[in-house]
């Protein structure tokens, strides 16, 4: 049954001839499924990709706990006051909204990821399903993982009940009370000098970033203002950092860890090297001389700990399945893919990437370059996938700048011995000869939240 568009009324039969230039017009095709794309974490490595994601070609989901994004290198200073706590978080919702993103945010926590069936299992804390327990299901294209990690104890008594940690806003909060709270039990009466001693002494486990800047921030607040306010007690206050290597700051350059203990040395901190925390109870701690076995005790009124990072319940479970059971982060190749699974992603601290050898690929590197089929590559051949090897092998340019080669005449070099960089000709054997130490510049990307911004623009 066909119908006039002027009428509406019904024609007789088939298909009607307009005049003039009149059409019928077609029934607009359906747009196209966009692909759902799910994030779990707005920490660092959560809310870069989400910035960098163009959310109008994806149905995007954001799944996290905290409603919010913390900007965690000022941590400790909202410990001390420096800086407030306000200051250092944007919520979430908001930063979509600056940003023009469509995107859908649910405060939950992912506790299974099922990659079998594409879907995570939520559990919310502040909603609850028909059933009432607050769980819900969601199903993805292409999930990004960025869940971060907790806090590593190494399974030490005593740990999880007596320390504070740094990890999150609320933590900064604690031991900023907790400091005071010191300092007000010191001031009271009748309170021996070796007992405010011990409840002044604030003892920071762990001599990496987080516990370097935090004594150096509480150094600070101790000098510049609770002195005084508490000018009687000021003589009895001391800090230390216990650190299980021989030097603090070990990831970094040595001439940065040289600086901040000479500091520190002035400053009166006290560093323990060489000490390894065994046990922890409410007013000791228990530490053991890797040197010489000896065990000592160690009476304190606050103690931090930030001696490392551990894996998150859900991301264990997750290797599980995946065949990644004895590691300690998920592991990924240099394009932030989960081998084991395609359509999975993930960055920051909760993962770690396995970058590829250029010898295992050197052949068809070598193919690749000799456009001509020579069986042989001068330097502009080499130097036309040059920027390309770099790109996919970046320990080339590691290894080039740690033996302070000037281009890549001086890396080849190495294979022909030839000093006339114009008339450089390799084989096949000689190339390999060239690189074949480049390799050894293959490290893990430390978990930390400083390398994310490079790893986004892989996935972003």
């Amino acid at each position: 049954m066909c119908y006039s568009m002027n009428s509406q009324q019904p024609l007789g039969g088939g298909i009607v001839a307009y005049a003039d230039s009149a059409r019928a017009e077609e029934a607009p095709e359906p747009p196209p499924r966009k692909k759902k794309v799910v994030v779990l974490g707005t920490g660092w490595a959560g809310t870069s990709f989400l910035k960098n994601l163009d959310s109008s070609r994806y149905e995007v989901k954001v799944i996290s706990p905290r409603n919010y994004f913390a900007f965690t290198p000022l941590l400790p200073s909202v410990t001390c006051g420096t800086v407030e706590a306000r200051s250092v978080v944007e919520p979430i919702r908001r930063m979509f909204e600056k940003k023009g993103k469509d995107v859908a945010y649910y405060e939950a926590e992912c506790f299974k990821i099922d990659p079998t069936k594409k879907a995570v299992h939520c559990r919310s804390a502040v909603g609850t399903n028909l059933d009432g327990n607050g769980d819900f299901m969601l199903d993805y294209d292409y999930l990004v993982v960025a869940l971060g990690a907790t806090v590593n104890t190494f399974n030490t008594p005593g740990v999880m009940e007596h320390c504070h940690f740094l990890k999150e806003v609320e933590d900064a909060q604690k031991i900023r009370k907790s400091v005071i709270d010191c300092f007000e039990r010191a001031s009271i009466p009748n309170i021996s000098e070796e007992e405010k001693r011990k409840i002044l002494h604030f003892v920071i486990i762990g001599g990496g970033p987080t516990g370097v800047e935090f004594a150096a921030e509480l150094h600070d607040f101790l000098v510049e203002d609770l002195v005084k306010l508490y000018p009687a007690i000021a003589q009895f206050v001391k800090i230390t950092i216990i650190q299980s290597g021989e030097h603090i700051l070990n990831t970094f350059d040595q001439r940065i860890a040289v600086f901040a203990e000479s500091k520190f040395q002035r400053d009166g901190i006290e560093l323990s090297t060489g000490f390894r925390v065994i046990k922890v109870s409410d007013d000791s701690i228990t530490v053991k001389c890797k040197s010489s076995g000896v065990e000592t005790l160690v009476p304190y009124g606050m103690a931090i700990w930030s001696a490392g990072i551990g894996t998150r319940p859900v991301i264990t479970d997750f290797m599980n399945q995946v065949g990644q059971g004895k590691r300690r982060a998920l592991a990924t190749n240099e394009w932030l893919r989960v081998p084991e699974c395609d359509s999975v992603y993930a960055i920051g601290d909760c993962s770690s990437i396995s970058q590829r050898k250029i010898m295992e690929d050197i052949s068809t590197i070598f193919k690749v370059a000799d456009k001509d089929n020579s069986g042989t590559l001068t330097l502009k051949e080499i130097n036309d996938v040059l920027e390309d090897i770099c790109i996919r092998y970046p320990q080339v340019e590691l290894y080039m700048k740690s033996m302070h080669m000037v281009d890549i005449a001086d890396l080849i070099k190495g294979g022909v011995g030839d000093s006339n960089k114009e008339s450089m000709v390799v084989n096949i054997e000689e190339f390999k000869k060239a690189l074949c130490h480049v390799d050894s510049q293959v490290k893990t990307v430390p978990a930390t939240a400083q390398v994310v911004s490079i790893s986004i623009e892989y996935i972003g």
